[in-house]
């Protein structure tokens, strides 16, 4: 947990109410803290880094669409750490002010959740405009301004934002998950069952992906993710974010991060934090 002395802890997500992230703020800590809706998951970065906010919970990863990029190009050009992370049961409605889905012209939600619930919306409304906006609430609350709109979002969305949720459960994926990371000042301590996080480049020779993980393999460390993203700077052609088992601190990864330095171009931890209990 990334609990703060401060009170209330101010927590940013992305926003407006209603959306995912809140949810997973709301999961991690509890109902004490000020949740801080952002409308964008670069605004949430940048109120921990401003301290506007102690901490934010941001998006990276889902079980059916794969990584969130935005949160992964962030979280290479910024200067918050990883601090803890959350993974979240993801249930999509089909929310609206209309009577049935026939009086339906046009439906709004997230990217992601487009594609989570892509199979459904194919079969079931197939000539139905989609719109891609900034977050589920944001859908749910503009399908609320228009009667001929609808939202693919959660309950907590159709709740806020007055709707009737016309069809429950509608993703593709019956698991479908997302995974969560909270940003800090800074990581958390060692609890005996942690998770350490990085991002590093291979410099462009034969064999130097390899080179990049066998410092991991010699100590014995684990690797639970590698997931590889064009660089966007130019200096390197891909950077690999790499999830391993154990604190930073923990001797087997910390001589595997110190070897690690020498054979990468370049290499940033992200974080170590506690393995969320499940």
């Amino acid at each position: 947990w990334c609990l703060g002395l401060e009170q209330p802890l101010r927590v940013a997500h992305l926003g407006p109410q209603g959306t995912f992230s809140e949810a997973a703020a709301s999961k991690h800590f509890g109902g004490s803290p000020e949740l801080m809706p952002q409308q964008t998951i670069d605004d949430v970065f940048h109120a921990v880094e401003s301290g506007a906010a102690q901490y934010g919970v941001v998006p990276i990863e889902n079980s059916t669409e794969g990584a969130i990029s935005r949160s992964l190009d962030l979280l290479l050009s910024s200067h918050v750490s990883v601090c803890g992370e959350v993974s979240l049961r993801v249930r999509h409605n089909l929310m609206t002010r209309a009577a049935d889905l026939q009086a339906v012209k046009r439906i709004y939600s997230h990217s992601q959740s487009l594609g989570q619930c892509a199979d459904w919306l194919a079969h079931h409304a197939p000539g139905v405009e989609r719109q891609a906006v900034s977050s589920n609430a944001e859908a749910a609350r503009l399908a609320s301004l228009d009667a001929e709109s609808a939202a693919i979002a959660g309950d907590r969305a159709a709740a806020h934002y007055g709707l009737n949720i016309l069809f429950a459960n509608i993703e593709d994926d019956a698991n479908n998950t997302t995974r969560f990371l909270v940003i800090g000042p800074h990581d958390a301590g060692a609890s005996g069952r942690d998770k350490t996080s990085l991002v590093c480049s291979a410099p462009n020779r034969p064999g130097a992906i390899h080179a990049l993980l066998q410092p991991f393999a010699e100590q014995g460390v684990s690797m639970s993710k590698l997931e590889s993203r064009p660089s966007r700077t130019g200096l390197w052609e891909y950077v690999f974010y790499i999830d391993v088992e154990g604190h930073r601190d923990d001797v087997p990864v910390a001589t595997a991060l110190r070897l690690l330095q020498d054979r990468a171009a370049f290499v940033k931890v992200l974080g170590s934090y506690p393995v969320e209990a499940i």
